[in-house]
């Protein structure tokens, strides 16, 4: 069977009863045969069920050799009459009919409806379906990640037939726990239609409901690559699964895709029936969800308010009492702005308690927001890029604090470092203090460690470690590795607090809520879990994700959790409900990074296929996409405004993208003189450089080419491989208009981006040789 199926045309082979070219029988063959020995084993009495029944084998033999040549089904025909030895006139329906009580057959008895009878019969079980539909969907669930989508398209029509024929032979109770069971996986593509079946109960409605008449009477149409196709009717053929071989042959028009490459998307691989709407991804995508940022605690607001009123009511000569009637006028400003924008409430995420560490970082991003610099393509951002040096390609990750205060860094050997940016020693507390003696910030100072360096290494993991992230108030950091664990360390004490066990499989990303106390976990085991500091055991698992969940973001108001998969899907999660809200497709690689906007109104994605896609959040659907990376994108980072994005990306490139252009944004001087620079030097100059006029060759000195050729090059035998980052580097992409300044490193793989309140930005990334 499987040479057959790898014969079929690359411009799509129907796979069905109708439409066959000649002598091509290789989706029919297996079911038949399979029907045939299972007819014969029953009806020897091996299973135990066969009271009663007085068909012969060789009747049976023959009324499916009968039903083979009526289908012109002739290889299959001829090598049954060969193995069964059938020669002389076959039987008929009737015959066979004649064997069985009409009770069980029916008196509208057909072959096929036999076959389908008959392994019912064999199993002794009215849960045949809901078993192997199971089974199916547990196989494709650990298949290979890039043959899941068009698997999975596939099996949708199966489940829809599945479901209907248990309505038409009678099973509404077993119809209803088959539906209820599998419904979810298929809410996101098709939860309109599967809201439409929900309806149906009895024999009748599939008679009379309109989309059940379509789904009867049309072939579904399913794009499959040859190897996925492989693969179904392989397990489909060795599991021995009669029911759900009938449907794909009597329902399904399976088309192969010219080429080898996997489908990328689910929606690529489902065709549906024709003059049906088949991604209902809009419907599913249509969900109410409150974007808004959260409100200030009460608490928070009223001491804010105190403490600069009293600020501003002292007399200071230097100055502070106007800054602080500046700052209160500012708070008093935002207030009513954040009014305007319908802020989500505080219901339904329960926070601790506020404490006075709250009010005072309140009033530091006060003093920021004055302090700010608004960005745009008229004022692009300052980087500040931190690069570490002798990493030995061991640095997985790093972060660093919204203070500029602390560095740190995830390693291979299962360690964390971390560095103070502002080169003080970082001091922890001795080993013999005394809690009772401590009741001042002063006794604190006594009983830390008298010298220390500006550096530290937090051991406890022991796997690489993948993940890192510092909380708001630099008070804690997480992190995550492949040990499964995540772990809470304290930047007081410089020792680990909490170890957080759940995952089943190694972890690989961890992210704070934007208020703290809450953080969430993404892991090779395909779920992103939420978890909360005060407990040990996750508050949520979010399951949806077809492959592994490579990237977790905290949507600003903490009600709404961002994650990125292998899967080539972004989702957002409702915290509360722990359910999925918005699904986002469209990424033809791995999705490794995403980031919200502080408005909370849009989110950026990116991955392994070098693009970054801009979403609308409120209706899930995709605004823009960004090209110009040569490199997988590690990380993004939105402006305070949300009108600028940075990406940092293996190519060795920072990059800024102007976000909420508007139609004139391209007539912007700054815009119009970089497409006039690139149109004259695209014309005067045929060098690699010059489609770019914001690149430097940085390795021409390095290299020691006075052109700035790779010396390595062109030598024959002595030819080196580059780096990936040199070939990534050596590439050339179609660049949006979008993109407004290219900042180069030298050999420096940009790890993470980040803006801090007052808009600037840093990098982080580890020298390669």
């Amino acid at each position: 069977m499987s040479i057959r199926k790898a014969e079929w045309s690359e411009e799509g082979a129907d796979n069905t009863e109708s439409g066959r070219p000649e002598g091509t029988n290789a989706g029919s063959a297996p079911p038949a045969s399979n029907a045939n020995t299972q007819a014969a084993s029953a009806v020897d009495g091996s299973n135990g069920n066969g009271s009663g029944r007085h068909a012969s084998q060789k009747q049976v033999e023959k009324v499916v050799l009968q039903y083979l040549k009526s289908k012109g089904y002739k290889d299959a025909e001829k090598a049954l009459r060969a193995d069964a030895n059938l020669d002389g006139a076959e039987s008929t329906m009737a015959d066979l009919a004649n064997a069985f009580p009409a009770s069980e057959v029916g008196s509208d008895a057909s072959v096929p409806n036999w076959i389908l009878f008959y392994n019912e019969a064999e199993e002794g079980n009215p849960d045949a379906y809901n078993q192997s539909y199971g089974e199916l969907r547990r196989w494709i669930d650990n298949s290979l990640d890039v043959y899941k989508h068009e698997l999975y398209a596939a099996s949708y029509p199966v489940f829809v037939h599945a479901y209907l024929d248990l309505l038409v032979r009678g099973l509404s109770e077993k119809a209803a726990e088959f539906l209820g069971k599998y419904r979810c996986d298929h809410a996101v593509n098709h939860g309109k239609d599967v809201d439409t079946l929900a309806t149906l109960t009895t024999k009748s409605h599939v008679e009379e409901n309109e989309l059940a008449k379509l789904f009867r009477s049309n072939k579904y149409g399913i794009r499959m690559t040859r190897v996925g196709l492989e693969l179904l009717l392989s397990f489909l053929q060795d599991h021995h699964y009669t029911l759900l071989m009938r449907a794909v042959n009597q329902h399904l028009n399976i088309r192969t895709v010219d080429g080898t490459e996997p489908i990328s998307a689910e929606a690529a691989a489902d065709v549906g029936v024709t003059g049906h709407t088949q991604s209902q991804l809009d419907h599913f995508n249509s969900q109410d969800i409150a974007l808004g940022n959260m409100p200030v605690d009460p608490f928070v607001r009223e001491e804010v308010e105190r403490t600069l009123q009293g600020e501003a009511g002292r007399f200071v000569k230097d100055g502070a009492s106007k800054e602080a009637a500046g700052l209160l006028d500012a708070f008093a400003k935002l207030r009513q702005e954040n009014a305007a924008n319908m802020l989500a409430t505080r219901d339904g995420i329960p926070m601790p308690p506020p404490r006075g560490v709250e009010v005072g970082q309140q009033i530091a991003d006060l003093k920021a927001l004055r302090k700010r610099i608004a960005l745009g393509p008229a004022a692009l951002p300052s980087i500040c890029m931190y690069t570490l040096h002798n990493t030995g390609n061991t640095l997985n990750c790093a972060t660093v604090s919204d203070d500029l205060s602390l560095l740190a860094g995830g390693f291979s050997e299962s360690y964390i470092k971390i560095w103070s940016l502002k080169h003080e020693p970082l001091r922890g507390f001795v080993s013999n203090i005394q809690p009772g003696t401590v009741n001042s910030e002063e006794d604190m100072d006594l009983v830390r460690e008298k010298t220390g360096e500006d550096h530290r290494k937090l051991v406890g993991h022991s796997g690489p470690v993948f993940g890192l992230d510092i909380s708001f108030d630099s008070k804690y950091l997480i992190s995550c590795a492949e040990d499964k664990t995540a772990r809470l360390w304290s930047l007081d004490t410089y020792t680990n607090v909490v170890c957080y066990k759940g995952h089943n499989y190694p972890i690989w990303d961890v992210s704070f809520a934007p208020q703290g106390f809450y953080f969430a976990t993404a892991s090779h085991d395909r779920t992103a879990r939420l978890w909360s500091c005060d407990h040990v055991y996750a508050l949520r698992v979010f399951a949806g994700h077809l492959s592994d969940v490579n990237c977790v973001r905290f949507h600003p108001n903490s009600k709404y959790v961002v994650t990125g998969s292998c899967d080539k899907t972004v989702r957002l999660w409702d915290v509360q409900r722990g359910s999925c809200v918005r699904v986002f497709t469209g990424h033809t690689g791995s999705v490794d990074s995403v980031a919200i906007s502080p408005d909370g109104r849009i989110m950026a994605s990116a991955g392994e296929d070098q693009t970054i896609g801009v979403w609308d959040l409120g209706s899930g659907r995709r605004m823009d996409t960004l090209t110009g990376h040569t490199g997988p994108v590690y990380s993004l980072a939105f402006s305070q405004e949300g009108t600028l994005l940075l990406s940092g990306s293996a190519d060795e490139t920072v990059r800024s993208w102007d976000i909420k252009r508007s139609s004139t944004t391209s007539e912007h001087p700054i815009i119009a003189q970089r497409r006039s620079n690139q149109q004259q030097a695209k014309a005067t100059d045929s060098s690699p450089n010059a489609a770019d006029p914001d690149a430097m060759d940085v390795d021409a000195k390095e290299n020691g080419a006075p052109d700035g050729r790779d010396k390595n090059v062109g030598n024959g035998a002595d030819d080196k491989k580059r780096d990936a980052a040199g070939v990534w580097k050596s590439k050339r992409t179609t660049e949006s208009e979008a993109l407004l300044k290219t900042w180069r490193t030298k050999s420096t793989p940009v790890y993470s981006v980040m803006t801090t309140k007052r808009n600037l930005a840093v990098a982080i990334g580890a020298f390669t040789l």
